[in-house]
């Protein structure tokens, strides 16, 4: 709403007195407010900096606390923020209480704007989206102001905020205790039809998304992290997936608008059937940060190859605060469309490829550079980075054991018929190289072996033999470089 108007003069004379038995007309509320209004921002300009070009200022008020921003700002200048005195607030609170006369009760936030021409823009906000973390209260304030001024209905985040009671917290003491519970009553978790994908395509997808949205530097979208995986919507709405031991995973998170929180707290309370038949591991540490407000709107948990949920919805009413984890094509679509308008064939033809690949655990480097090619536009390392974190992509092979070395060779004799008479395989030895193990009978001391055998096992299981003639130092450097070539794409440097 923009108001402006300039104050004129009236041409009726200034009696200076009221007839006797005459009361004044009492002034219309909706008129005040506007004029208190112009007042506020005339108050505020007097404030201002030299050579000030715009203001914004916000006041954030309950019946028991108010919190107030101003700042002037004009081009090529640091903004300048001002404490409103108290003559100033003292407006702003007369024009809050009258406005509780023209709705269902007063603002909550009034945002304001002037101009340096004279522009003012005023914007009341009755809480249809949560406030700004600097500017919400504390839950007994907004209980308080609902006391004064009741309300036909309440946003129900705020609803959530003021009156969940703690009831959405799970605490490991009460989840086993609930857990204990349910079994003596019999009450057993559902299998979810909610049509969530199964797990460790869900985890995959995830972390493509995520390492997307890292390779193009974007502050939006979902990460991952080894055993957290999180998505933040952007009007308020969100989830968190926890990948626990023993192939298990916490799904849980908010709608923030969602019909089950709207209908629970207009009953009195948070709906408390989200965990029904949860183990005792759905607990408070590997929920969704919003069930310490009383706004989970949903919770699944993963356990011998299956979702189960209690009181949760189905798949079309969490998508908003999940990311697009529901088919390999989603995800390639909202990989492509962040590549941009200059992206080439080539990288959208790759896409599919990389999403394919980390579904199977084998996505490489060299497929996250076929997609994300340009390093002056994209961040390919960090990408990389996430999904190796969340445990996508191809590993190099562990360090093999010294025994199964000795092991591999003896086989090779075995399967090569080798002559063994001065060579007896129960001697072997083995010494640890860079990439492997070098694996030998020692000569005795005192005897001298020229072209005696002398075998390399690498950990990827690769065997080359060798002799004495030539010098241990060059065979395994030459060795390595082998090992780094066939593992290049998935040694980290």
């Amino acid at each position: 709403m923009t108001e402006s108007s300039p104050d004129t003069e009236s041409d009726e004379p200034d009696v200076g007195f009221t007839l006797v038995g005459q009361l004044p007309e009492p002034e219309d509320p909706t008129e005040r407010a506007r004029k208190l209004v112009h007042q506020v921002a005339r108050d505020l300009a007097s404030l201002a900096p030299q050579g000030w070009q715009r203001l914004d200022a916000a006041f954030a008020m309950t019946v028991r606390s108010q919190h107030s921003l101003v700042v002037f700002s004009a081009d090529q200048q640091e903004p300048v923020q001002v404490t409103p005195p108290p003559e100033i607030i003292e407006l702003v609170w007369e024009h809050r209480t009258l406005s509780a006369q023209l709705g269902d009760g007063p603002w909550w936030r009034l945002l304001l704007t002037l101009s340096r021409t004279g522009e003012i823009n005023a914007d009341y906000d009755y809480g249809d989206e949560p406030f700004p973390a600097e500017q919400l209260f504390a839950a007994e304030d907004y209980r308080a102001d609902l006391e004064t001024f009741p309300r036909d209905s309440v946003p129900v985040w705020l609803s959530a905020y003021a009156a969940h009671a703690d009831k959405q917290v799970r605490a490991p003491r009460t989840a086993a205790e609930q857990a204990r519970v349910d079994r003596r009553n019999d009450v057993r978790a559902q299998v979810s039809e909610a049509g969530l994908p199964a797990l460790p395509l869900m985890a995959a997808r995830w972390a493509v998304l995520a390492a997307a949205f890292v390779a193009v530097g974007s502050e939006l979208g979902p990460r991952s992290l080894p055993a957290l995986n999180w998505f933040e919507g952007a009007r308020g709405s969100g989830s968190s997936l926890y990948l626990l031991p023993g192939g298990r995973a916490v799904l849980s998170g908010g709608v923030w608008d969602a019909p089950e929180l709207v209908a629970a707290y207009a009953a009195g309370g948070p709906p408390t059937a989200l965990y029904s038949g949860a183990p005792s591991w759905v607990a408070a540490q590997v929920l969704n940060h919003r069930a310490a407000g009383g706004m989970l709107s949903f919770c699944y948990w993963w356990s011998d190859g299956r979702w189960y949920q209690g009181d949760s919805p189905t798949a079309d009413r969490i998508a908003e605060a999940v990311p697009g984890i529901w088919s390999s094509d989603v995800v390639a679509e909202i990989v492509t469309s962040l590549l941009g308008a200059q992206a080439t064939e080539h990288q959208r033809a790759s896409v599919e490829s990389l999403v394919a690949a980390a579904e199977g655990g084998v996505l490489t480097r060299d497929s996250v550079v076929e997609v994300f090619a340009d390093g002056d536009v994209f961040d390919v390392d960090s990408a990389y980075f996430s999904l190796t974190v969340a445990g996508v992509t191809a590993q190099a092979p562990e360090p093999m054991r010294p025994d199964d070395a000795i092991a591999a060779v003896r086989a090779h004799l075995d399967d090569t018929a080798a002559d063994t008479s001065a060579y007896p395989p129960e001697e072997l030895h083995a010494e640890r190289i860079s990439v492997g193990w070098m694996v030998f009978v020692p000569v005795a001391p005192g005897e001298l072996a020229i072209g005696r055998a002398i075998y390399y096992v690498a950990d990827d299981g690769v065997l080359e033999r060798s002799s004495s003639a030539v010098a241990p130092s060059v065979f395994a450097e030459e060795f390595a470089e082998s090992f780094y070539a066939r593992h290049r794409s998935v040694i980290w440097s």
